[in-house]
């Protein structure tokens, strides 16, 4: 009987079209899985248990699960651990590193002047036909092309 980890592996190489309300940038699910970021953990939690409660609603990248895995790596996770993260969240609609997403991407940072690894987030976003984007390292509400940007740790205005 397989495994999780070959189940997710293969359901994860089957292509399909990403079409998602929400694009998750990698720190809302490096605090999901911190069990010492506190308040963020509980925020980012709930977020990425909408993401399974509403499946194929919100996407991420490849780029993203990269980044997260080196981020689950260097807090302590092993890298049996981390893969099993990732094949789950492969099942999940995700983004792949194209060239035409670079090129896009290089067109983002010169219009916003973000650094390119921003620049692919927001291009992955909006490959993955998302409205919003779920991030701590952007400009709260500023939209860049059709993708907005929601802070979720940002404090309640008054």
């Amino acid at each position: 009987m397989p495994g999780i980890i070959s189940v997710a592996a293969n359901l994860s190489r089957v292509t399909k079209p990403v079409h998602a309300e929400v694009f998750l940038d990698t720190n809302i699910l490096v605090y999901a899985y911190d069990m010492d970021a506190g308040e963020k953990r509980a925020t980012a939690l709930g977020i990425v248990e909408g993401g399974w409660l509403h499946l194929g609603g919100t996407a991420i990248s490849v780029q993203v699960l990269q980044e997260l895995y080196v981020n689950l790596l260097r807090k302590g996770r092993t890298h049996e651990e981390a893969a099993v993260i990732l094949h789950d969240l492969s099942l999940w609609p995700v983004v792949e590193n194209t060239l035409p997403l670079l090129h896009t991407a290089l067109e983002v940072k010169e219009r916003w002047q973000t650094s390119l690894w921003d620049a692919l987030i927001i291009a992955a976003a909006r490959e993955a036909g998302a409205t919003t984007l779920i991030s701590e390292d952007l400009n709260h509400v500023q939209d860049y092309g059709g993708v907005r940007i929601q802070n979720p740790f940002r404090p309640a205005e008054s």
